[in-house]
């Protein structure tokens, strides 16, 4: 594929990635909750979502995929379901300062597979490939390099500007780092965390 349509994919989808929603929203609030390195999970469980999206739509199974909605009705319901596991898990932290809280077995799965039922099931995402990529990309004229390509792009793309939120809101939770207002911050992520898990649900 050309550079020059590349460039322009990637900024299209940075843009569609940066903007608010329900997977930036979530990605915050965990990394607020438990810091960057525990939030890689679910940032990967994201990308892997966007890639699902990518490869239904360009093997041409959008209309199939739409077919099958009970499954991705249950994917998202599942992943909704860990969300607000995860809100209340932020909720009744013990408040104290910044320490590392005792990973829990099988986190890390748990976390993609969060990540993964968000994503198959926000709408913002749903769009963006049902909608927008076939007015971006010439999907018919796809070659196995070009696929390759854009899905290089997406990861780099959408696990960069997840990682740097994550960042950026586990420096502000490092900022507050006083029990009291560990307390305070625990308990306004896990009610993101809910919100976020009641409008994927929802919708």
């Amino acid at each position: 594929m050309e550079l020059t349509a590349l460039l322009i994919f990637a900024g299209i989808y940075a843009v569609a990635v940066a903007s608010p929603g329900p997977g930036v929203a979530a990605v915050v609030a965990r990394a607020m909750g438990t810091g960057t390195r525990r939030t890689l999970p679910f940032i990967a469980g994201i990308v892997i979502g966007d890639l699902t999206w990518f490869a239904l739509v360009v093997g041409g199974l959008a209309v199939l995929a739409q077919s099958f909605q009970i499954v991705f009705t249950i994917i998202k319901y599942a992943g909704a379901a860990y969300l607000l596991y995860m809100a209340w898990k932020l909720w009744r932290a013990p408040a104290r300062g910044i320490t590392e809280q005792p990973q829990i077995k099988g986190e890390g799965f748990k976390l993609v597979m969060g990540g993964l039922g968000l994503t198959l099931g926000n709408p913002k995402t749903m769009v963006f490939f049902l909608a927008i990529l076939p007015q971006v990309i010439a999907l018919r004229a796809m070659t196995p390099l070009a696929i390759a390509e854009l899905c290089a792009v997406m990861v780099v793309v959408l696990g960069g500007i997840m990682t740097g939120y994550a960042m950026l809101a586990d420096g502000a939770r490092r900022f507050i780092a006083t029990p009291e207002r560990m307390r305070t911050v625990n308990r306004a992520t896990g009610g993101v965390m809910a919100g976020v898990a009641v409008a994927v649900a929802a919708r």
